[in-house]
């Protein structure tokens, strides 16, 4: 199991945040690894939404098969994933200030054996977190502009 967190400050209020957020099919516009989404479900948002990813880090691509567990408008929103990368990942908002916001970024994945399992989750760690730094930066740069 893998643990990453990677967090960013916003500068915009809760509201302005969460609506970039929960418009899960424009995740695509400024997660760097998402190449893009599909809903298989007919939700679109909340808990019970499913959608199928495709990721691609590197030459490494696959589809990362994702539920929503966790829809706390202006507070948290968590995935468990169920594709070949297994485990859970959560956003969590707070406010820092009447017009800034803190995000954090946290996922805890297993990784299959073909991907070296454990040695695979230590060597995608850096990686990952390097990305995910570069999404929260985009989806910053996003939202305040």
């Amino acid at each position: 199991m893998s643990r990453i967190e990677v967090e960013v400050t916003i500068p915009a209020p809760l509201t302005v945040v969460w609506a970039h957020l929960a418009d899960i099919s424009s995740h695509v516009e400024w997660m760097a690894d998402a190449e893009a989404i599909r809903f298989t479900s007919t939700a679109r948002q909340g808990v019970g939404t499913t959608f199928d990813c495709d990721t691609k880090v590197g030459p490494l691509k696959l589809t990362d098969r994702m539920e929503v567990t966790e829809w706390e408008p202006e507070r948290r929103m968590g995935v468990r994933h169920v594709g070949l990368v297994t485990g859970t990942g959560a956003f969590a908002l707070s406010s820092d200030g009447p017009s800034s916001t803190r995000m954090v970024w946290s996922e805890e994945l297993r990784f299959p054996w073909w991907m070296a399992g454990p040695v695979g989750a230590r060597v995608a760690q850096p990686i990952l977190r390097w990305i995910w730094r570069g999404n929260l930066r985009r989806l910053r740069d996003r939202v305040a502009g």
